[in-house]
């Protein structure tokens, strides 16, 4: 599997949008909602995969999955929390995870929102349009 699934929009008016879950599915559905939203979208199969990806493209928002294999979203979001070249990027957790533990760990992390599959799409767009 390869960890970009897609080519991303060449439009330099779009905020870039990096979206990691280990879920085809999700991250194909998400990649519609956000396109449909007009966002640039790139994405990746893992923490890892989004971390390397980051080296040669800088995303304006990173959309993590927290349950993934090579690189959790904790993992991730803690590594760009303290990487002083994407500290400054907002980091939502896209979850199905829905136990208040894990939000509270995650705003501790640094994420600026936390959301729980499933998900209203015209919510998701609303929320992350407020960042």
């Amino acid at each position: 599997m390869n960890a970009v699934d897609n080519i991303p929009v060449q439009n330099d008016n779009f905020i870039k949008i990096l979206i990691a879950d280990d879920s085809k599915t999700e991250r194909a559905h998400l990649r519609q909602v956000l396109l449909s939203g007009g966002y640039e979208v790139i994405t990746a199969d893992s923490g890892q995969a989004a971390l390397e990806l980051m080296d040669a493209e800088t995303p304006d928002l990173v959309l993590l999955d927290i349950i993934m294999e090579n690189g959790d979203g904790y993992q991730t979001c803690r590594k760009l929390k303290r990487n002083p070249m994407t500290k400054d990027i907002p980091v939502v957790m896209v979850t199905s995870k829905s136990n208040e533990v894990d939000r509270k760990w995650a705003m501790k992390l640094g994420a600026s929102d936390y959301i729980t599959k499933p998900y209203n799409d015209d919510e998701l767009l609303l929320r992350l349009s407020a960042l």
